[in-house]
Protein backbone atom coordinates (compact mmCIF):
# COMPACT_ATOMS: atom_id res chain seq x y z
CA UNK A 1 0.00 0.00 0.00
CA UNK A 2 0.81 3.58 -0.22
CA UNK A 3 0.82 5.55 2.67
CA UNK A 4 -1.77 7.90 3.99
CA UNK A 5 -0.12 11.07 2.47
CA UNK A 6 1.08 9.34 -0.90
CA UNK A 7 -2.78 8.67 -1.49
CA UNK A 8 -4.45 12.13 0.07
CA UNK A 9 -1.69 13.90 -2.38
CA UNK A 10 -3.10 11.88 -5.40
CA UNK A 11 -6.52 12.71 -4.43
CA UNK A 12 -5.71 16.55 -3.61
CA UNK A 13 -4.41 16.80 -7.70
CA UNK A 14 -6.94 14.23 -8.33
CA UNK A 15 -9.64 16.63 -7.58
CA UNK A 16 -8.10 19.72 -8.76
CA UNK A 17 -8.60 18.74 -12.26
CA UNK A 18 -11.90 16.02 -12.22
CA UNK A 19 -14.45 16.59 -14.45
CA UNK A 20 -16.69 15.27 -11.82
CA UNK A 21 -18.13 17.45 -9.19
CA UNK A 22 -17.23 15.21 -5.77
CA UNK A 23 -18.49 15.86 -2.27
CA UNK A 24 -14.48 16.38 -1.11
CA UNK A 25 -15.10 15.16 2.90
CA UNK A 26 -16.32 12.02 1.04
CA UNK A 27 -14.52 11.66 -1.21
CA UNK A 28 -11.43 11.99 1.37
CA UNK A 29 -13.27 9.46 3.42
CA UNK A 30 -12.67 7.18 0.61
CA UNK A 31 -9.38 7.27 0.08
CA UNK A 32 -8.00 6.73 3.47
CA UNK A 33 -10.81 4.19 4.24
CA UNK A 34 -9.22 1.03 2.33
CA UNK A 35 -5.85 1.84 5.46
CA UNK A 36 -8.14 2.19 8.32
CA UNK A 37 -8.14 -1.12 9.21
CA UNK A 38 -6.21 -3.86 10.53
CA UNK A 39 -6.31 -6.81 7.44
CA UNK A 40 -5.63 -4.94 4.54
CA UNK A 41 -6.54 -7.84 2.27
CA UNK A 42 -10.06 -7.41 3.47
CA UNK A 43 -10.19 -3.97 1.77
CA UNK A 44 -7.86 -4.28 -0.97
CA UNK A 45 -9.93 -7.30 -2.32
CA UNK A 46 -6.92 -9.02 -2.55
CA UNK A 47 -4.95 -11.61 -0.39
CA UNK A 48 -2.03 -8.74 0.33
CA UNK A 49 -2.72 -4.92 -0.23
CA UNK A 50 -0.23 -5.40 -2.57
CA UNK A 51 -1.89 -7.56 -4.54
CA UNK A 52 -5.23 -5.48 -5.71
CA UNK A 53 -8.23 -6.89 -7.15
CA UNK A 54 -9.81 -4.22 -8.91
CA UNK A 55 -12.41 -5.87 -10.55
CA UNK A 56 -13.88 -7.70 -7.71
CA UNK A 57 -14.01 -4.21 -6.15
CA UNK A 58 -16.54 -3.56 -8.91
CA UNK A 59 -18.20 -6.48 -8.43
CA UNK A 60 -18.65 -5.76 -4.69
CA UNK A 61 -19.39 -1.81 -5.14
CA UNK A 62 -20.73 0.80 -7.70
CA UNK A 63 -19.19 4.11 -8.93
CA UNK A 64 -21.98 5.99 -8.06
CA UNK A 65 -21.15 8.41 -4.78
CA UNK A 66 -17.75 9.90 -3.97
CA UNK A 67 -16.86 7.87 -1.06
CA UNK A 68 -16.64 5.20 -3.66
CA UNK A 69 -14.97 7.09 -6.31
CA UNK A 70 -12.40 7.90 -3.89
CA UNK A 71 -12.07 4.42 -2.64
CA UNK A 72 -11.60 2.96 -6.29
CA UNK A 73 -8.81 5.86 -6.55
CA UNK A 74 -7.09 4.35 -3.43
CA UNK A 75 -6.97 0.92 -5.02
CA UNK A 76 -5.80 2.01 -8.07
CA UNK A 77 -3.27 3.75 -6.62
CA UNK A 78 -1.90 0.80 -5.08
CA UNK A 79 -1.83 -1.78 -7.83
CA UNK A 80 -0.27 1.07 -10.01
CA UNK A 81 2.28 1.81 -6.86
CA UNK A 82 3.01 -1.63 -6.45
CA UNK A 83 2.73 -2.82 -10.29
CA UNK A 84 3.95 0.07 -12.38
CA UNK A 85 6.45 1.57 -10.20
CA UNK A 86 8.14 -0.77 -7.53
CA UNK A 87 8.95 -3.61 -7.33
CA UNK A 88 10.57 -3.96 -3.52
CA UNK A 89 8.91 -4.27 -0.37
CA UNK A 90 10.36 -4.36 2.99
CA UNK A 91 8.99 -2.54 6.13
CA UNK A 92 11.43 0.30 5.32
CA UNK A 93 8.97 1.33 3.06
CA UNK A 94 7.34 2.95 6.45
CA UNK A 95 10.83 4.74 6.95
CA UNK A 96 10.51 6.45 3.91
CA UNK A 97 6.53 7.12 4.06
CA UNK A 98 7.67 9.09 7.32
CA UNK A 99 10.37 10.66 5.54
CA UNK A 100 8.65 12.00 2.61
CA UNK A 101 5.33 12.86 4.82
CA UNK A 102 6.58 16.29 4.92
CA UNK A 103 7.50 17.23 1.48
CA UNK A 104 4.75 16.04 -0.31
CA UNK A 105 2.36 17.63 2.20
CA UNK A 106 3.72 20.84 1.45
CA UNK A 107 4.06 20.69 -2.19
CA UNK A 108 0.82 19.30 -2.43
CA UNK A 109 -1.16 20.93 -0.13
CA UNK A 110 -2.31 17.93 1.89
CA UNK A 111 -5.04 18.03 4.22
CA UNK A 112 -4.81 15.37 7.12
CA UNK A 113 -7.80 14.41 8.14
CA UNK A 114 -8.65 14.56 11.99
CA UNK A 115 -8.81 10.77 12.12
CA UNK A 116 -5.22 9.68 10.67
CA UNK A 117 -3.29 12.96 11.89
CA UNK A 118 -1.83 10.29 14.86
CA UNK A 119 -1.36 7.82 12.53
CA UNK A 120 1.42 10.04 10.49
CA UNK A 121 4.48 10.59 11.30
CA UNK A 122 7.57 12.34 10.30
CA UNK A 123 11.28 11.64 9.99
CA UNK A 124 14.39 13.01 8.62
CA UNK A 125 16.90 11.20 6.67
CA UNK A 126 17.77 9.07 3.15
CA UNK A 127 15.33 6.83 1.63
CA UNK A 128 16.13 3.67 1.92
CA UNK A 129 13.57 1.79 -0.24
CA UNK A 130 11.62 4.44 -2.45
CA UNK A 131 12.97 6.79 -4.77
CA UNK A 132 11.40 10.55 -4.81
CA UNK A 133 11.37 11.00 -8.13
CA UNK A 134 9.26 7.88 -8.69
CA UNK A 135 6.59 8.58 -6.15
CA UNK A 136 6.10 12.03 -7.71
CA UNK A 137 5.88 10.35 -10.88
CA UNK A 138 3.46 7.77 -9.43
CA UNK A 139 1.65 11.07 -8.04
CA UNK A 140 1.10 12.41 -11.47
CA UNK A 141 -0.30 9.54 -13.43
CA UNK A 142 -2.73 8.50 -10.54
CA UNK A 143 -3.94 12.04 -10.25
CA UNK A 144 -4.65 12.57 -14.08
CA UNK A 145 -6.20 9.26 -14.52
CA UNK A 146 -10.09 9.06 -15.08
CA UNK A 147 -12.10 6.64 -12.34
CA UNK A 148 -14.88 5.61 -14.90
CA UNK A 149 -12.71 4.93 -17.69
CA UNK A 150 -9.86 3.00 -15.74
CA UNK A 151 -13.70 0.88 -14.41
CA UNK A 152 -14.66 0.89 -18.04
CA UNK A 153 -10.86 -0.88 -18.53
CA UNK A 154 -10.88 -3.29 -15.27
CA UNK A 155 -14.23 -5.31 -16.89
CA UNK A 156 -12.83 -5.51 -20.15
CA UNK A 157 -11.26 -8.66 -20.81
CA UNK A 158 -8.70 -7.27 -23.42
CA UNK A 159 -7.41 -5.25 -20.40
CA UNK A 160 -6.40 -7.78 -18.13
CA UNK A 161 -2.64 -7.33 -17.98
CA UNK A 162 -3.16 -3.38 -17.73
CA UNK A 163 -5.31 -3.87 -14.35
CA UNK A 164 -5.79 -7.09 -13.16
CA UNK A 165 -2.14 -9.00 -13.70
CA UNK A 166 -0.12 -8.72 -10.67
CA UNK A 167 3.56 -8.42 -10.63
CA UNK A 168 5.19 -10.58 -7.75
CA UNK A 169 7.30 -7.82 -5.39
CA UNK A 170 10.66 -8.85 -4.32
CA UNK A 171 10.43 -8.46 -0.11
CA UNK A 172 13.92 -7.35 1.10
Amino acid sequence: MAGFVIHLAIAEEYLKFSQKNENYNEFIDGVIAPDMVKDKSLTHYGEKSSEVQLDRFLEDKNLENSFNRGYFLHLITDYIFYNKFFDKYSKDIYHDYDILNSYLIEKYKVKLPEKIKNQISFKEGDLILLDKDKVEECIKVCSSMEIDEIAKEVRNPKFYDKWLKIRELKYL
